[in-house]
């Protein structure tokens, strides 16, 4: 089976994770029926996700340095906009954040992905 550029871009990016995305990851992953599934680095159009929930349609992206300067912020908003307009909610966490309490910032995404679940459920 022939793979796409980008599945074979995100499925590099997976090996190339950074530290906070390891660390986030540790806490999203699993599987049951009282939590949400998650995917990492996976691709969305030609987007790759950080993080992404199916069931809760919500990206989650790990927002490192490179995302501080203007033209960086123009290009995620103009991201946000684009998966918003495909049913897809963006929820961005500062790897700070994550670096400093890394509960918090999973209860975040997984409170955030349950609540649209349930939503999207009814």
């Amino acid at each position: 089976m022939r793979r796409t550029l980008i599945t074979r871009r995100a499925r590099a990016m997976r090996k190339a994770m950074t530290e906070p995305e390891v660390m986030l990851w540790s806490r999203l992953r699993g599987r049951g029926a009282e939590r949400p599934t998650w995917r990492r680095q996976h691709p969305f159009g030609s987007i790759i996700l950080d993080f992404y929930c199916p069931m809760a349609r919500l990206a989650v992206e790990v927002d490192g340095a490179t995302h501080w300067d203007d033209a960086a912020a123009a290009k995620d908003a103009a991201r946000d906009r684009w998966l918003e307009a495909h049913g897809v909610a963006v929820l961005r966490l500062p790897a700070g954040w994550i670096y400093r309490d890394l509960s918090a910032a999973a209860d975040a995404a997984l409170r955030l992905a349950e609540e649209r679940a349930e939503a999207l459920r009814q």
